[in-house]
Order: C-alpha cells, then structure tokens, then sequence
C-alpha cells in the first residue's frame, strides 16, 4: 500500500509541475493557449503525457527508495545512538524508537515539503548489521556519515 501511496504522490507532483510549466509558456505567449494548437494531437497528446507520467510514477518508488546494510559490529553498546548523532549532523531528528528500530525524519520543512512527506529514514539494527532504508539520493550522504560514526 505504502509504494501505491507514493506512486500517486508523484503523480500528481510531476502533473502539477508540468501544469505549471505549460500554464506559464501558454501565458508568457509561448505557445498557442488552444490544446488543440499547442499539442500537436491536441487532448490526445495530453492522455499520452498523462500515461507517461503514470508509467514513470509507477517507476519511481521502486528505483527513488533503497536499503544499505552496514556492519555495527564494532561500534561499541549502542550502535543506534551513534546513528542518532551522525543524523542529527546532517539534520534529521528522532521521531521514534523502539527496541532496535529509529525512524529519524528530515529537520527542515522545505525539505519535508519536496519530498511529498517522504522524508524519513529507518535504521533497524539486528545483532551486528544496521540497515538504513529511505530515499535513495539521502541515503548516500547519510550512510557515509554513519560508517564514519560506527568505525
């Protein structure tokens, strides 16, 4: 349900942008404001565009949100702790914790925002493997800041 959740999410964001986008060409004069005149199958190319934009929605969640495994073997107590700081340090705060699982979300509203909600990043730690799971283009940065910690 969570991954036809953020389909339809990013769906209607990519439709509002290129609403947006077509919106302010047909106002600046850019092109015709007749669909029929500015598309070049008129309402038929709008029903493409739209299956299109579908298809990548569809796409997205699969591709846009991945797990990293890490080893905290060696981090001492309590591994989750060091992950807390190292997300602290690139802005996210704790939103919950249970026995061995955190679930951290985004500090910043703007980014709350743009990521349609979609901000938050788990790690569930079972014996000596973390795994962090959220947003692919977060997940980078943040992996690497929380090896450094856990080494």
């Amino acid at each position: 349900m969570r991954y036809f959740i953020r389909s339809v999410k990013y769906f209607i964001q990519m439709a509002v942008i290129l609403t947006l986008i077509i919106g302010i060409m047909m106002a600046a004069g850019w092109v015709d404001k007749d669909i029929d005149k500015a598309f070049s199958q008129g309402w038929t190319s709008v029903g493409w565009i739209a299956l299109m934009l579908a298809g990548f929605s569809a796409l997205y969640p699969m591709l846009g949100y991945r797990k990293r495994t890490l080893d905290a073997s060696g981090a001492g107590e309590d591994p989750l702790a060091k992950v807390q700081e190292a997300l602290e340090e690139r802005d996210y705060i704790l939103e919950k914790q249970q026995h061995n699982r955190a679930i951290f979300r985004s500090r910043s509203v703007y980014n709350r925002i743009t990521r349609l909600g979609e901000d938050r990043i788990t790690a569930t730690l079972e014996g000596g493997t973390l795994t962090l799971e959220g947003l692919a283009r977060d997940l980078a940065r943040i992996s690497f800041s929380v090896e450094r910690k856990l080494s």
